[in-house]
C-alpha cells in the first residue's frame, strides 16, 4: 500500500460533484468500507444544485464561463461568492458530514478559509466567449490554488478522521476567493500524494455522447499538454479533465471519473462499477478516445 507525506497509507480523494446527482448514502457507505479497510479518505465537494435553490431564493443570478478552449467555469462575483459560502458551508457540507456520521465515520467539515488550508491566486482577469467574442472578465472572484495546509490534513487522518472540504480559499490579499472544487481536490490530491483521485459526477464517467451513456470510455487519455478538452466535451465535464491533468501531472497514479449515483460509486477503482480511468499521454501525443 502507497503511503502520502509522513507515511500515512492509502489516501484516497473523493470529489462528490455538486449537481444533487451523487447519493451521498450510497457515497458514505463505500467511505465507511474503505476506512474500515485502513485507507485514508478525503472528501472535497461542490454544491451546484443548492447553490441554485439558494440563490433563487436570494434573487440572485448564477452565470458560468467558457473559456476559449471550451473549458466552463463558474462566473464569482461578490453575491455569488456569498451564495457559494452559504450553500456548501450551512447547508451541504453539514448534510454530508451527517450522512458519514450515520455511518459510523468520523468526519469534520472544513473550508478553504480554515487554518489557511487552501490558499490561491486571485486572477485579475479571465477570457471567456460572449456572444462568439473573447472578452475579458476583470471583476470575477476566483482563484487558483498555490497551496495547500497538508499538516492539517495529515494530522485529522492520522487520527481516523475524515476530512470534508469545500471552497473558499483564501487569497494572498486574506480575501475569499472561489475556487473550482474539481481543481481543488486535483490540488490536494497531488499534495498529500494520494493513490487515487475519484471525481463522481452525474455521467458514468466520460462519454463520446453526452446522450448516450453506453458510450463511456474505460479509459480516456489526456494530453500533458496543449489544449485539454476535445471539442466532443462539454459542460461541467470540462473542468474535470482540466483537473485530471493537473493530478496526473502532480504524480497522482490513479484518476478516475465515475458514476456518483451507482450502487457503490468509488468500485469503480477496483473496476467493479462503472467509471473511466484517467491517462496522461506525453506533450507530442494527440488526444482521442480510447473505447
Amino acid at each position: 500500500m502507497s503511503a502520502g507525506p509522513s507515511g500515512v497509507p492509502g489516501i484516497v480523494v473523493v470529489k462528490c460533484g455538486g449537481s444533487g446527482a451523487v447519493d451521498v448514502d450510497r457515497l458514505c457507505e463505500d467511505v465507511a468500507e474503505l476506512t474500515s479497510a485502513g485507507r485514508n479518505v478525503v472528501l472535497v465537494h461542490g454544491g451546484s444544485a443548492e447553490m441554485s435553490r439558494l440563490a433563487e431564493q436570494l434573487g440572485v443570478r448564477l452565470r458560468h464561463l467558457t473559456a476559449p478552449d471550451g473549458v466552463v467555469t463558474r462566473y464569482t462575483d461578490a453575491a455569488t461568492l456569498d451564495v457559494l459560502t452559504l450553500a456548501l458551508s450551512g447547508r451541504v457540507k453539514p448534510s454530508l458530514v451527517a450522512a458519514l456520521d450515520r455511518h459510523d465515520v468520523r468526519a469534520v467539515g472544513l473550508t478553504g478559509l480554515d487554518a489557511g488550508l487552501l490558499r490561491a491566486r486571485r486572477k485579475k482577469a479571465v477570457r471567456a466567449v460572449v456572444d462568439g467574442r473573447v472578452t475579458i472578465i476583470r471583476d470575477d472572484r476566483s482563484g487558483r490554488i498555490t497551496e495547500v495546509n497538508t499538516r492539517l490534513l495529515l494530522d485529522l487522518l492520522a487520527t481516523g478522521v475524515v476530512p470534508v472540504v469545500s471552497p473558499p480559499a483564501i487569497a494572498e490579499d486574506g480575501e475569499p476567493v472561489n475556487t473550482n472544487a474539481d481543481r481543488a481536490a486535483a490540488a490536494i490530491a497531488g499534495a498529500l500524494r494520494a493513490r487515487t483521485l475519484v471525481f463522481l459526477t452525474g455521467a458514468p464517467g466520460v462519454l463520446t455522447d453526452p446522450a448516450d451513456p453506453a458510450s463511456v470510455l474505460d479509459t480516456y487519455t489526456v494530453p500533458a499538454a496543449g489544449r485539454p478538452v476535445p471539442e466532443w466535451v462539454t459542460g461541467g465535464m470540462t473542468v474535470k479533465l482540466v483537473a485530471a491533468r493537473e493530478a496526473l501531472l502532480a504524480g497522482v497514479p490513479e484518476v478516475w471519473i465515475a458514476d456518483g449515483g451507482a450502487a457503490h460509486p468509488l468500485k469503480a477503482t477496483s473496476g467493479d462499477g462503472p467509471g473511466t480511468r484517467l491517462t496522461l499521454s506525453g506533450p507530442q501525443q494527440a488526444t482521442s478516445p480510447s473505447p
